[in-house]
C-alpha cells in the first residue's frame, strides 16, 4: 500500500500561523503581496526547518486603530505567533501617542489572552509633528515591549527608508529588496521565539 505524498506547500497550509498585522509596509504596497515581507519570512522559517504558514495581514493605509478593530479576524485560526508591524500611518496622520500607545498594549493583550506569542516591530514618526511627537512616538514602542517582555525589533524600516536601492520611486514604501531587509530585520527575533515554542513541545 502507498503512502500518501503530501506536497511542501500543502503542508504549510495545515501549518500553525503566524500572522504579519501591519499597513502598506506589509501588505506588499507597489510590489504585491507575493514580494513583501512575509513571503521571505516564511522561507526563512522553511531553510530553519520551521514548519509555520505566514499570513499576510497587512491593509494599506491602516492604523493601529484600524488593526485593533479587525484583529479578532486576523487571529482566526491556529496563531501561535503575532507580527505587530503598525504605526507608519498614525506618525504620519500626528494621532496622539497616547491612543497609539493603548491600541497596541489592546493588540498584545489580546494575543497573550489567547495564548499568542507577539513579536512588536519598532517604527519611527518624521518630524513634521515636532520633536517632542517624534520621540515620544518612539518611545511608546520600546516601553510596551519592555511592559510585556515581548520579543522586540527596534526599528521595521532600518537600512530600508534611508536607502534609495531598497525603496520604490515614491520614496516611502519598500521594492522587493527592501521587503528582503525588513525580513531580515525581524528574522532574528521571530527566531528566537519560534525556537521557544518549539522547545515547549
Amino acid at each position: 500500500m502507498l503512502a500518501s505524498i503530501v506536497s511542501p506547500a500543502a503542508l504549510v497550509a495545515q501549518a500553525p500561523r503566524i500572522v504579519a498585522l501591519g499597513d502598506s509596509l506589509t501588505s506588499g504596497h507597489g510590489i504585491g503581496a507575493g514580494q513583501a515581507y512575509p513571503v521571505f519570512l516564511q522561507a526563512q522559517l522553511a531553510a530553519a526547518g520551521y514548519n509555520y504558514q505566514v499570513v499576510n495581514a497587512g491593509i494599506s493605509g491602516d492604523t493601529s486603530t484600524g488593526a485593533v478593530r479587525r484583529l479578532a479576524q486576523a487571529l482566526r485560526g491556529d496563531v501561535r505567533v503575532l507580527i505587530v508591524a503598525i504605526g507608519a500611518n498614525d506618525g504620519l496622520r500626528g494621532v496622539p501617542v497616547a491612543t497609539v500607545k493603548a491600541n497596541v498594549i489592546r493588540i498584545i493583550e489580546t494575543a497573550h489572552a489567547r495564548g499568542i506569542s507577539v513579536v512588536l516591530c519598532g517604527m519611527e514618526a518624521l518630524p513634521n509633528h515636532g520633536r517632542e511627537y517624534s520621540v515620544a512616538f518612539h518611545e511608546a514602542f520600546r516601553d510596551v515591549a519592555a511592559q510585556f517582555r515581548v520579543s522586540f525589533v527596534p526599528f521595521l524600516l532600518q537600512d530600508v527608508i534611508t536607502n534609495p536601492a531598497m525603496l520604490l520611486p515614491d520614496r516611502a514604501h519598500p521594492n522587493p529588496a527592501g521587503a528582503r531587509r525588513i525580513a531580515d530585520n525581524i528574522w532574528p527575533y521571530l527566531e528566537v521565539v519560534v525556537r521557544a515554542l518549539a522547545a515547549q513541545r
